[in-house]
């Protein structure tokens, strides 16, 4: 089985068993989460399609593996000839999520 899934403002293809990182979501690492808002379920061949109007019913729901940091990126601000440099850094949350049931 396929499934659409949005969350945090963006939308996921996931089938039973991904691992898939999420923007950071509430829970701790064990805890259940189910995902509501599923746009589209299949199964792999693509016969058995429900897209919904907007959503289907049912839930895909998963475990939280991790929650976490991303690695740093660096953000350069500079102007030539003035003597301008500042640099900071950034790093994302995010909450890995292994999928168990759609």
């Amino acid at each position: 089985m396929l499934a659409v899934i949005k969350t945090g403002g963006k939308q996921y293809i996931v089938s039973k068993g991904d691992r898939v990182r999420f923007e950071r979501l509430k829970g701790e690492e064990g805890d259940k989460v189910a995902f509501d808002a599923v746009l589209l379920k299949s199964d792999e061949k693509g016969s058995k399609l429900e897209v919904g109007t907007p959503t289907v019913t049912g839930a895909v729901e998963g475990k939280i593996v991790k929650q976490a940091r991303t690695r740093k990126v660096e953000v350069v601000k500079y102007k030539p000839k003035t003597r301008y440099k500042k640099v900071h850094g950034h790093r994302q949350y995010f909450t890995e999520v292994e999928i168990t049931k759609i």
